[in-house]
């Protein structure tokens, strides 16, 4: 028997196999079993990261125990099933949520505690799964969670990336990116399949027989192994899976003779190929090599899924056990593309039945078609991926031939149902064949492809429609839709806010909320409830001293939870607009200094948080960080106005420092120029958890605004449709910069920040056009706007019931955005699946 925690054994707990456990006693026997029976560190040793990983497998136990019930109830009820493809999963960790879904969060909390833990304390051990970036990949996780929930047939797919995208911290220079380092020892999340390995090709040539089949042969050939990540829906027996790729290469590969020899790098270089398939999530692609690893991930994900999905199609033989037809492949199977990165799905899908099932061109377009669907999530040019032609020419030789007739095919029908659109078809077709830079245009090729393109907003999806896929669109009408993005409400309201949570449900009367989020109605009749609003203040008020004391703890900068908590955290890019929130926090910042210290007293005091990741090579997203950094150091370290402004860079955002920033949050920046966000979801979780939107009429900004009511929300800034004609104007030399905007800019050049010379980001806003000016993001344009409605912000704050009431109305206006609805719209207008709960 295992010592507690305490080192002096005075609780003894036995070391006994309890799978199944609900009991606290039992549970805690379970725990110990697998800190003795599955050691992973050495004896005697129970501190709080030993029980962390101890804890975890025992709450495995139980996951694995449905997921094999959930596996076999899918296979032998057969119903179609859903593979949600995506290159990015944001988990966030798995323990309080697995807890939490299962139901036995309070038990787990009584076992610890009988062997000396507090389940808050080993919470805290567990990393982050680092397997995503941003709102892609979180979304894909709410996702998950919500096919769980409603007891959908669905899987997740993706890779098992070892190093994520990066691990952020600071230096002099500003931002440093380090290997993120959630595998350095295991995850216990995570079950190998050793029998689910396939086969992925790279390189190689195309060889046509005398009967004029093509088949792809040569090159180097790597071997994907699956790993299950269990997700548990809320309340119910359903455990889907996410099953994640990693890259492996054969022991027959490994040249024996070369390493003797001492050629060491040699004699492993297929081994060496596949580490970096799976090491980090979007490598450089400056380069050649770092484009062909980039697209080596994308093909690898597609290939390794679509095999596997090929296998389980076969396994679930109906009746009889006879043959499939695949004809019924759609009937049985929904791929959707989660964004551009998965496009190669298309060609290798028809590469597997043309080539390796011996399918006619005609049969297997007419499967691949009516299988996949495709989700885009952006209009930005520069993330509507376009691959060289070249590149691709010599990774996926087969691959390019696929795309060439589909596009050859494509054309052909264009011209033969709609010759008016002649004119049109050089942006439309897949391959750009400019002699000075021929690409593959992935979007092009998904939603000719694909039998469904969706949108993630109703904003975003007009856009598509009239805008980027217009020409699609007056081919196929009925091929696009909306589908508005949503969150889970049991990670971001349930379990990251106990207490406001705790208060819903008695309001309520009821929990139904947590599936049912459209409940949250209910709430309104309570907004002006003095005795309510009070009881709102205090959960809040709970939730701001806890994110006060971990943003003291990681940065050691002190602040006040009774002064207004603005945060602003997502990925640093120049459409999201940080630089207008540091701008205006510049200019705060200078007004403060030269008030009377009475007039100061007679300010709204605000600490100012913003946090996000800036990608390794985007040169000004890395200076908008350390230029936050800069201000920072200048305004908590001044005496005159610390009392009443600090502003904090949260280093390493993440999912876990989501879930401490979110439910502490009064005020949320949502400000990216109109018509440039998809949808946005953490907007979604801040206004859940009672926090005021500051935005611009972008992404769900729109909807959000709607369900709340306009009163609700501080918008300002120009809107999507009037966006192009101020890029003109602007370039007509006939925008007039607003004084303040101009005083925020020439703070900066004066040094006040320190000896940082900030020229290059802030020429990005200056002149009329030419590269990296202009002003493209419209900052100075918003820059009055804005600071006109932090002004009404500030107003509003003084007022405490009528903020209080505002941030009640703001939760209960939030129901439409959970996504459970989306999913249940994609389910039943999309893939065309039905509930398939295990009894």
């Amino acid at each position: 028997m295992a010592e507690t925690a305490n080192g002096k054994g005075s609780t003894k707990v036995p070391a006994k196999a309890c799978p199944l456990a609900d009991k606290p006693t039992e549970i805690a026997e379970n725990i110990n079993y697998h800190s003795q029976f599955s050691p992973h560190f050495s004896p005697l040793k129970f501190q709080p990261e030993q029980a962390f990983y101890a804890t975890a497998e025992s709450v495995r136990d139980r996951l694995i125990k449905q997921w094999n019930d959930t596996f076999m109830h899918f296979h032998k009820v057969d119903p179609k099933q859903t593979y949600y493809l995506s290159m990015e999963y944001l988990q966030g960790r798995a323990l309080t949520n697995a807890i939490g879904n299962l139901n036995i969060k309070n038990e787990y909390a009584d076992a610890l505690r009988l062997l000396g833990h507090e389940l808050e304390d080993i919470v805290q051990q567990e990393k982050d799964a680092a397997l995503g970036n941003g709102g892609l990949g979180r979304l894909a996780s709410c996702f998950l969670d919500s096919m769980a929930t409603l007891n959908l047939p669905a899987w997740g797919y993706g890779l098992r990336y070892k190093y994520g995208l990066f691990k952020q911290r600071f230096n002099k220079e500003g931002q440093e990116e380090i290997a993120e380092d959630w595998l350095e020892k295991f995850s216990p999340w995570e079950v190998v399949r050793h029998d689910v390995v396939f086969p992925v090709r790279f390189f190689g040539h195309v060889e046509v027989d005398p009967k004029g089949g093509r088949k792809w042969v040569g090159g180097e050939e790597m071997q994907a192994l699956a790993y299950d990540v269990p997700i548990p829906g809320y309340k119910t027996k359903n455990t889907i899976s996410l099953r994640l790729w990693d890259a492996r290469a054969r022991a027959e590969d490994f040249n024996l003779f070369q390493f003797n020899d001492g050629q060491y790098e040699s004699a492993a270089q297929l081994h060496s190929g596949a580490n970096q398939i799976c090491a980090v999530l979007y490598p450089g692609d400056a380069t050649e090599s770092g484009k062909l690893l980039r697209l080596k991930q994308q093909y690898f994900l597609c290939s390794a899924s679509l095999q596997d999905i090929i296998v389980r199609f076969k396994e679930r033989q109906t009746g009889g056990g006879g043959l499939r037809k695949w004809s019924e492949f759609p009937s049985k199977v929904a791929v959707q593309l989660n964004d551009t990165h998965p496009t190669l799905a298309i060609p290798e899908l028809m590469r597997l039945l043309l080539d390796v099932e011996g399918l006619g061109w005609d049969e297997a377009w007419d499967v691949t078609s009516r299988t996949i669907a495709y989700t885009n999530h952006t209009v930005l040019p520069e993330a509507l991926e376009k691959w060289s032609q070249a590149v691709m020419w010599k990774l996926l030789p087969r691959h390019m031939e696929i795309i060439e007739e589909i596009d050859k095919r494509f054309i052909e029908f264009v011209r033969k149902v709609r010759p008016d659109l002649e004119t049109k078809l050089q942006s439309m077709c897949v391959t750009d064949s400019n002699p000075g830079k021929p690409v593959v245009r992935m979007a092009n090729l998904c939603v000719v492809s694909a039998h469904t393109v969706n949108g993630v907003a109703q904003l975003h999806s007009d856009i598509l429609k009239n805008e980027l896929f217009a020409d699609y669109v007056s081919i196929w009408p009925n091929k696009f839709q909306n589908k508005t993005n949503g969150i889970t409400p049991r990670r971001w309201l349930q379990f990251c806010s106990p207490e406001l949570s705790s208060l819903i449900t008695s309001r309520l009367k009821s929990d139904k909320w947590v599936t049912n989020l459209e409940l949250l109605k209910g709430l309104r009749e309570y907004a002006d409830n003095p005795e309510f609003q009070n009881e709102w203040a205090a959960a809040k008020m709970i939730n701001k001293q806890r994110l006060a004391m971990y943003v003291q703890k990681v940065t050691g900068v002190m602040i006040d939870p009774n002064s207004l908590f603005d945060i602003q955290v997502k990925r640093i890019h120049e459409y999201k607009r940080q630089l207008l929130n540091i701008l205006g926090t510049i200019y705060r910042y200078k007004k403060l200094k030269e008030m009377k210290p009475e007039d100061r007293k007679k300010t709204t005091s605000r600490t100012i948080m913003i946090g996000g990741k800036a990608f390794a090579t985007y040169t000004n997203a890395k200076l908008i960080v350390k230029l936050v950094n800069d201000v920072g150091a200048v305004v908590n370290n001044d005496p005159d106005v610390n009392n009443y402004l600090k502003v904090v860079f949260v280093p390493n955002y993440n999912v876990s420092v989501a879930e401490m920033l979110i439910p502490g949050s009064e005020l949320s920046q949502h400000i990216s120029t109109a018509g440039m966000e998809a949808s946005g979801t953490s907007n979604m979780k801040f206004s859940l958890n009672g926090c005021l939107i500051i935005g611009t009429l972008d992404g769900a900004n729109v909807e959000i605004r709607e369900e709340i009511g306009n009163e609700n929300f501080f918008l300002f800034g120009a809107t999507a449709d009037q966006v192009p004609k101020l890029r003109q104007d602007r370039e007509k030399g006939l925008f007039k910069p607003d004084p303040r905007f101009e005083e925020a800019k020439q703070f900066i050049r004066s040094g006040a920040f320190g000896t940082f010379d900030y020229k290059e980001l802030l020429d990005s806003l200056e002149g009329d056009s030419g590269y990296g000016r202009g002003d493209y993001f419209l900052v100075g344009h918003d820059f009055p706007a804005y600071m006109d409605a932090q002004a009404r912000v500030d107003e509003a704050y003084k007022d405490r019931k009528k903020w209080l009431k505002m941030s009640i109305l703001s939760t209960a206006g939030s129901g439409k955005f959970s996504s459970d609805r989306t999913i249940a719209q994609y389910a039943k207008e999309i893939w065309n699946i039905q509930e398939c709960r295990v009894p």
